[in-house]
């Protein structure tokens, strides 16, 4: 015991640094583990997928995408509440002026294509006719168009598509939604392994003085690295629901803060995904965009009929029936290709309209526990044995480096 006394007054600033270094190696191994879920971006390496790395959520695009858009739409919002919070009336009205300079630029030339000369024959009395009531025809056909997407939604727009696209075009923006919505428990988890690892780290310094094993070094390193990681990550989602432990509530960090991390989630998908000029990005050139350009088509059809009302003989006969159908086709064409730049006067009234941020905020506050967790948790989740094991190499090195230190001071 004396023996141990005096080896203890002679190298107790070692024996104190055994805990401080515990804390480090836990610190550096939660640190390293957080920037391999998200970093690098791209596979960095020489023979993919050995020699090298990316991160876990990039690697994993397709699969984290697919899980974040499941929940998104399966639990959270559809296609139809996205659309239906649109007025078709108020749309007509803030999309009227660029409407009718489009609808008059449409028709001069379309008469240009088919019939050359002849337009600027006609009188001018009846070019106006034409051009008006073309004019007073495009607000009804506007409301008509998008009264019929509302009615059929599912049909011309396709939600799941839009937002999964987005997610793997841009996997910087997949890993703003797990890193934005689980980041304080992401810093949780770094500095979790200071104070566990100083903890274990305790016991370490205990029987480094008692037996001067230098096993104990690398064998409680690799304990911190793994046990650490383990432990904060089973904290962040356990338990699910509150639990009363004398007067202390407990419950998993992430699910603890669900009001907060709804409106940062919330936000993000309202301000980058979920966006006014996306959704009618996806309705005019998706993948269902041909059975929109078949409503507009039917629509301008009906309203050209209509708008050259006394004129639609003099206009037939001058261009004759054959034609004047795939005129009628081709103002559609033009209509469909004019309505991205004209819908963009209608995004600020869609924003303030669609509400898709407190809409999310709501639904997202009623989800149950095991729901709201699957917002984040498919970013530990997969490959998190990797993630821990990791840890508990880093931790293994740092401990058998820091055995050497302590030796050689030892036996100083």
């Amino acid at each position: 015991m004396t023996g141990v006394l005096a080896d203890i007054a002679d190298h107790w600033y070692i024996d104190l640094s055994i805990p401080v270094v515990a804390a480090v190696i836990g610190y550096l191994t939660k640190l390293v583990a957080i920037r391999m879920m998200f970093e690098p971006i791209e596979f960095i390496g020489f023979r993919r997928p050995y020699l090298g790395w990316q991160g876990i959520v990039p690697r994993r695009a397709a699969r984290m995408a697919s899980i974040a858009v499941d929940t998104m739409t399966r639990e959270l919002i559809s296609a139809g509440e996205v659309v239906a919070r649109l007025d078709p009336e108020l749309i007509a009205k803030e999309i009227a002026e660029p409407m009718r300079r489009a609808t008059e630029e449409v028709v001069a030339e379309i008469m240009a294509e088919y019939q050359p000369g002849v337009w600027e024959a006609m009188p001018e009395a009846v070019r106006n006719l034409v051009i008006m009531r073309a004019q007073a025809e495009t607000p009804r056909m506007i409301r008509e168009v998008l009264a019929d997407i509302q009615r059929d939604v599912d049909a011309v727009f396709d939600l799941k598509a839009m937002v999964l696209t987005n997610l793997l075009t841009d996997k910087r923006l997949l890993n703003r939604i797990f890193r934005e919505a689980g980041h304080k428990e992401f810093r949780f988890i770094i500095r979790s392994g200071i104070y566990f690892g100083g903890t274990i780290g305790l016991l370490q310094m205990t029987l480094w003085v008692l037996f001067h094993e230098p096993l104990i070094m690398p064998a409680f390193g690799l304990i911190v690295g793994w046990f650490t990681d383990w432990l904060a990550l089973k904290l962040i989602f356990n338990p699910k629901r509150p639990i009363t432990v004398f007067r202390w509530h407990i419950q998993g960090l992430f699910l603890k803060r669900r009001r907060e991390v709804a409106a940062d989630y919330g936000a993000l998908i309202a301000d980058e995904i979920i966006t006014p000029e996306k959704v009618i990005g996806a309705i005019l050139n998706g993948p269902l965009s041909d059975r929109v350009f078949a409503m507009v088509r039917r629509e301008v059809q009906s309203a050209l009929d209509r708008s050259t009302g006394i004129a639609k003989p003099l206009v037939v006969m001058t261009v004759g029936s054959a034609k004047y159908d795939r005129m009628k086709r081709s103002i559609a064409s033009k209509v469909m290709a004019r309505l991205p730049e004209t819908m963009v006067y209608i995004e600020d009234y869609a924003r303030e309209s669609m509400d898709i941020r407190n809409l999310l905020v709501e639904k997202m506050q009623q989800l149950d526990e095991l729901q709201f967790e699957a917002l984040i948790r498919p970013a530990f989740e997969q490959d998190e044995w990797i993630l821990i094991t990791v840890g508990a190499v880093l931790g293994f090195v740092m401990g058998e480096a820091q055995a050497l230190v302590l030796e050689h001071f030892a036996s100083r």
